[in-house]
Order: structure tokens, then C-alpha cells, then sequence
């Protein structure tokens, strides 16, 4: 997947300037897809050049005039084609998994605590915003309802994935704290 799919989606939610899709990119996704502003606005260039997002001027009175960008039939259409096609399944790449791999050999295992602590710490920061964000979607509605009648659900079910993550990860990481610990002791 490129960068280039995750601003089609963003966009396939209503039109947005370069600034709204950023604040907006940073609400929805940010947490499973990062990219700086920089990086959004190059790509909707190269989309606006690739016909896939079109672009329009908005004139304000008291700042500088803004572009607004809506996708464009081609880019329903890719957008289209790639979520119909099969997924790649995830990789993870985490820097701390490579380190859990030395301890022993080449780390005490003691000092990979501070680092599973921040972890744990950064876990459960985002999980509580995840669960601030999914009572704003919910709105008071039980989620069965939100599910079988709600929208946007594309957005929720990702939310739910980032849960889930969240959740998981605080569990294996007190486990990776404890079993450090035990080793510390014994």
C-alpha cells in the first residue's frame, strides 16, 4: 500500500484542503498510517496530476486563499480497485522485538524495563484515545446499531482494529515486564 490510497480514502469522505485532510489524516488514520503534512501535500499533487483528485480554489477574507481537493471519477475507480483486491498480510517491524532478540546474548535483560515501560505507558495513552474517539462515533448508541446502521463504519472498524491492537500490546508488554523482571530475580 502506498501513501497514495490512504489520502484517496481520507478523501473519499468529502472534500478537504491540504490542511483539513492533514488534521483530518491525523484523527483517522495517523496511528496505522504515518506521513507528515509535507508528504500529503506531494502526493496530492502527484493525484491531482494523475487525474485521480481534482483540485478548486476557495478565496477567504482574512487568510490566504485555499485548494480544496475532491477525488474524481478515476480516483473512486482506483480507490475502487484497491479495496476490492486481496490485501498483503501485515509485517511487523519493531524496533523493540529486535532488541528483546539480544537480550542474553548480548543485553541484560534488565535493561529493556525503562523501554517496555514507555511502551506500556504509550499503549495505554493511545487506547484511551481510541476509546474517547469511539464514544464521539458512537454517540450514545449501543454498538450493534452503529454497526448495522451507522456511518461512517469503515473508519469505526479500523478504529476497533486499533483497540484491539492496543489492548493486546498492553497485555503482551506487562508479560515482557514480568518475565524481565523474574529473570532479574532469579
Amino acid at each position: 500500500m502506498s501513501l497514495r490510497h490512504a489520502v484517496l480514502a481520507a478523501l473519499s469522505h468529502g472534500e478537504a484542503s491540504g490542511y483539513e485532510l492533514a488534521k483530518r489524516f491525523d484523527v483517522s488514520v495517523a496511528d496505522f498510517w504515518s506521513a507528515t503534512p509535507q508528504q500529503l501535500y506531494r502526493d496530492l499533487e502527484k493525484l491531482e496530476r494523475d487525474g485521480l483528485v481534482e483540485a478548486r480554489v476557495v478565496e477567504q477574507q482574512r487568510r490566504p486563499n485555499k485548494r480544496v481537493f475532491t477525488l474524481t471519477e478515476d480516483g473512486r475507480a482506483a480507490l475502487r480497485d484497491f479495496v476490492e483486491a486481496p490485501a498483503r498480510p501485515a509485517a511487523i517491524r519493531d524496533e523493540f522485538l529486535v532488541k528483546l532478540q539480544a537480550v542474553d546474548a548480548a543485553a541484560d535483560p534488565g535493561a529493556l524495563a525503562a523501554t517496555a515501560e514507555a511502551r506500556l505507558r504509550r499503549s495505554r495513552d493511545k487506547l484511551a484515545r481510541y476509546e474517547q474517539l469511539r464514544d464521539r462515533l458512537l454517540a450514545g448508541r449501543a454498538e450493534d446499531d452503529f454497526l448495522r446502521h451507522g456511518d461512517p463504519v469503515g473508519p469505526y472498524l479500523t478504529l476497533l482494529a486499533g483497540i484491539l491492537y492496543e489492548e493486546q500490546n498492553i497485555r503482551w508488554t506487562t508479560l515482557v515486564l514480568r518475565r524481565l523482571a523474574e529473570r532479574r530475580e532469579a
